[in-house]
């Protein structure tokens, strides 16, 4: 097995001298041009030369090139500069109408269905509910006149997320949006979707409610059954 050895400590010495006179050489060239004629360890040092041993003045010198070391900045951690990506928003906007709502569209509604949980004509009518009520989803311009996020791109990224359970970043190749927008994107969808629609899809079913999901599950042949039955597929 490998032993790591530990640090031999060797006494004071020719050495430790030199190393000395060079850290305070070092340490008198950076404050030379302070604003102080020296640093005041020098003054520690000069006044109490006679009883201070070499180790005590060298931690005293390390410790004075540690406090100017920190004050300067080179203890603070280097900044991570941000990687702007330039999103071309109107060419991922053209993509997902060309996809499921140009006519005909690439995709087949059965398609749709599967995979936004939902029919085109319900996607359209929670679209421009959602243009009405909550301003995130209006698309506007920036300060350069470009054209923003389209409320396709912030539909289709919270509705990927809630249907497949798929990660924010995953939203960027085909909608291109950022991992932060798209998590705020289904933030503002699911505030709205719960405001908007919580008196009439989020209340206890009644007596009719439950008579006519009886009688749509025991059309598609689920005698008995309540819950989300879809006959379409």
């Amino acid at each position: 097995m490998h032993q790591v050895s530990s640090p031999q400590i060797h006494p004071p010495g020719k050495d430790s001298d030199q190393s000395i006179v060079k850290e305070s050489l070092k340490l008198k060239n950076r404050w030379s041009g302070h604003s102080m004629d020296r640093h005041p360890i020098f003054d520690i040092i000069a006044n109490d030369s006679s009883s201070s041993s070499d180790d005590e003045v060298e931690m005293i010198i390390r410790f004075a090139i540690e406090e100017e070391r920190l004050n300067s900045g080179g203890g603070s951690r280097p900044r991570r500069r941000r990687t702007f990506i330039r999103r071309d928003f109107v060419q991922a906007t053209e993509r997902i109408f060309r996809d499921y709502f140009a006519e005909p569209p690439l995709y087949p509604p059965n398609i749709f269905r599967r995979r936004f949980l939902m029919s085109h004509s319900l996607f359209l009518s929670i679209k421009f509910m959602l243009e009405a009520t909550e301003p995130y989803f209006v698309q506007r311009r920036n300060a350069a006149r470009r054209l923003r996020l389209s409320s396709f791109q912030k539909m289709t990224a919270a509705i990927r997320m809630l249907t497949y359970g798929t990660t924010a970043d995953l939203c960027d190749e085909y909608m291109s949006i950022g991992e932060s927008t798209a998590m705020k994107c289904l933030k503002k969808f699911v505030k709205a979707m719960v405001s908007n629609f919580f008196k009439e899809y989020l209340r206890s079913p009644t007596n009719n409610d439950i008579a006519r999901l009886l009688a749509l599950g025991e059309s598609c042949g689920f005698l008995g059954m309540l819950g989300s039955i879809d006959c379409m597929h």
